[in-house]
């Protein structure tokens, strides 16, 4: 019996914030070459469906404060062609997209 084929089923997602994230030191502290007008967005990987962990982080379950104080909207146009993937592609991709962002001048939290 041949192995079975792994399906992958981690995402990247982007989530974004209303403005008053501003307000939040460590948030500023982490944004020094934020460019005014940018969006303010919140970078995560899941296991889940980017929409349901959004939900998850609005109703506090396993949920980072900023997604859950300021969290607006998912923004599909950012991530949606890098999913699905493996863990370990998520995992890094993650990383490369809130630098990715922040070099174009988002302000970026990304845990």
């Amino acid at each position: 019996m041949p192995p079975r084929k792994a399906r992958h089923h981690h995402h990247v997602y982007v989530v974004e914030l209303v403005d008053q994230v501003w307000n939040e030191p460590s948030f500023r502290k982490a944004n020094p070459d934020y460019q005014l007008g940018k969006p303010f967005v919140y970078v995560g990987m899941t296991g889940l469906e980017p929409d349901l962990r959004f939900d998850r982080h609005k109703a506090g379950i396993q949920s980072n404060r900023f997604v859950t104080r300021y969290g607006m909207r998912l923004l599909p146009h950012l991530y949606e062609v890098f999913n699905p993937m493996p863990y370990e592609a998520a995992r890094d991709m993650e990383v490369e997209l809130a630098i990715g962002l922040r070099e174009e001048g988002y302000g970026v939290w990304q845990a």
